[in-house]
């Protein structure tokens, strides 16, 4: 795990992005820990409140989860199966605890899984209890684009390309 947090990589918007976070084996170990939140609570497609089903997969790991569909988005104290949600495992825990060391413990974590062709638009996460807490991501898998807007909508973007460990 890269321990310099000081000299991020490149600095998007606001946001640090350091390159290669996670080498093969710690990569390894969060996609093993985070099989098992997807067995404990199984990926599911959430709805738009248009009705439109979303292309890419979630489940959370938390005391909260993220869901969505006809009345809206919001968190919920439980998986749509009815199952708790699992405890956000370990590995995820150690890189907030690295790159977040004076935040308070997540109440969630967002699994997000892209199939070929899935992806997600941009958008606000308007409905957070504490905009001063960071929000983490981590990058797992395939090299994807992310990007990055301003807080007014139709402001300005700006997009990086991730890779596996990022």
């Amino acid at each position: 795990m890269n321990e310099d947090l000081r000299t991020p990589d490149i600095v998007l918007g606001d946001a640090p992005v350091w390159r290669g976070w996670l080498g093969a084996a710690a990569q390894a170990e969060m996609v093993a820990a985070l099989r098992d939140v997807v067995a404990a609570a199984p990926l599911f497609s959430p709805e738009t409140r248009w009705g439109k089903t979303m292309s890419v997969q979630m489940t959370s790991a938390g005391r909260y989860g993220w869901f969505s569909d006809r009345r809206g988005y919001r968190y919920i104290e439980r998986h749509p199966s009815g199952v708790d949600w699992p405890e956000i495992p370990e590995p995820v825990l150690a890189v907030w605890r690295a790159v977040a060391p004076e935040a308070r413990v997540p109440d969630c974590c967002l699994v997000n899984f892209y199939r070929a062709g899935a992806k997600m638009g941009l958008h606000q996460d308007r409905d957070e209890a504490d905009y001063s807490q960071p929000v983490l991501s981590i990058s797992l898998g395939d090299d994807a684009l992310f990007r990055i807007g301003s807080t007014e909508r139709g402001g300005k973007t700006q997009s990086i390309w991730l890779a596996s460990g990022d």
